[in-house]
């Protein structure tokens, strides 16, 4: 009986050992070969590194990287200084800072890496400090030295100065590449403020006259379109948020689109088709307003008898499909064509919303048009539900 238990249990050792090692075996396959898992991590790394760095060189963006970039050097401590002054230290001997400033500065002035010794880095720990031996490098902006890397190590590496300059040039790129992010805000903030400028003139002062001429025969009526002006005047400055809901954006069209119903009168008909479940989506600040007005503007305003708009706003699956149409004068395909390429003074706001969401959503998300003289206009727009970085506020 003993030795028919003892087997019993000799077997379910062999059977538990087994099971370990295939699922140890299992496992180490999902990972990756050694170099599979040594290449992830790097450029693991380096991604935590890129994040931090894509906001410029500041002194959270560089101690927010600092260890990702220990760690790419495999470095017992670094440095990133913006112009020769200190932004991040990370790794122990933050004392060593002023020894490497010399250095610093030196790379800071002629753009060329240093390498330091044990005679440049001499402390009170002497021979027992872990930090003997170093380099500094530039970073730089457009070819120009913006700060510097410091790397250092207990004993001189011979690829330590060629592994520094890497991670420098990568650091770099970063740093350019947040330049081109911040021009690219800059530039849409310039175009929405431009657009915003555009607006302003006519509509303003049609708006004005439709208000007066209230004031005497319809005082109520004169109010509530002052109301809804000042309404539509502060969404269109409430704040510097490139984004909102289609909703807000559904709601300024619609105050506007009451100061143009008191000038036209029975002259102009609005139809909104609405689907309520694309009413959170995020949408560029003042991207369908524009196309409302050049629909009356240049489609109705001068046009005999009855004007239709129509707004629509349906579900798309990943996209939301916006389209303004009205039955108005319409346009000769080819000028279209030719405002859309900025060869045409006319048309301003349809350029300015064509560019705003080529820029945001990438070139396949610019405006479509459908037009002919005498056949009406009507202008489509896709706007993604879910895009990276857009976010109504």
């Amino acid at each position: 009986m003993k030795s028919v238990l003892l087997g019993l249990a000799l077997g379910v050792i062999v059977i538990a050992l087994g099971g370990s090692l295939w699922y140890w075996r299992r496992g180490n396959r999902a990972l990756g070969t050694p170099l599979q898992r040594m290449t992830y991590d790097v450029l693991h790394t380096a991604g935590s590194a890129a994040r931090a760095l894509r906001a410029g060189l500041t002194r959270e963006s560089a101690t927010r990287s600092a260890p990702a970039v220990r760690s790419l050097l495999a470095a017992r401590a670094v440095a990133i200084t913006g112009g020769p002054g200190l932004l991040a230290w990370d790794g122990p001997g933050v004392d060593h800072f002023p020894l490497v400033l010399a250095g610093c500065r030196q790379v800071m002035a002629t753009g060329k890496a240093v390498a330091l010794g044990s005679h440049d880095l001499l402390c009170e720990d002497g021979v027992d400090c872990p930090l003997r031996s170093g380099v500094v490098v530039p970073l730089t902006r457009d070819g120009i030295v913006v700060g510097t890397l410091v790397a250092l190590a207990p004993a001189a590496r011979a690829g330590l100065l060629r592994a520094a300059g890497e991670v420098a040039r990568f650091v770099s790129t970063q740093l350019e590449l947040a330049d081109l992010d911040s021009a690219r805000a800059r530039a849409a903030e310039a175009e929405l403020r431009f657009l915003r400028a555009q607006i302003s003139p006519h509509f303003v002062y049609n708006a004005l006259t439709a208000i007066a001429s209230f004031m005497r025969s319809d005082p109520g009526r004169a109010r509530d379109l002052l109301l809804g002006f000042a309404d539509f005047i502060r969404y269109s400055f409430r704040s510097r948020s490139q984004f909102v809901s289609l909703a807000d954006e559904l709601q300024a069209v619609d105050a506007y689109l009451e100061l143009e119903r008191a000038r036209f009168g029975d002259r102009l008909q609005v139809v909104l088709r609405i689907a309520p479940e694309v009413l959170s989506v995020a949408v560029p600040c003042l991207i369908l307003q524009p196309l409302v007005e050049n629909a009356v503007r240049h489609g109705l305003e001068h046009k005999d008898g009855v004007g239709h708009l129509t707004i629509t706003a349906e579900d798309g699956e990943a996209e939301c499909v916006l389209s303004v149409e009205d039955d108005g004068l319409g346009m000769d395909p080819d000028g279209m064509r030719e405002q859309l390429a900025g060869r045409r003074e006319h048309g301003v706001g349809l350029v300015n919303v064509d560019e705003r969401l080529r820029q945001v959503f990438g070139q396949e998300h610019g405006i479509s048009v459908e037009t002919g003289i005498g056949a009406g206009t009507k202008v489509v727009v896709r706007i993604p539900k879910y895009h990276a970085g857009v976010r109504a506020s």
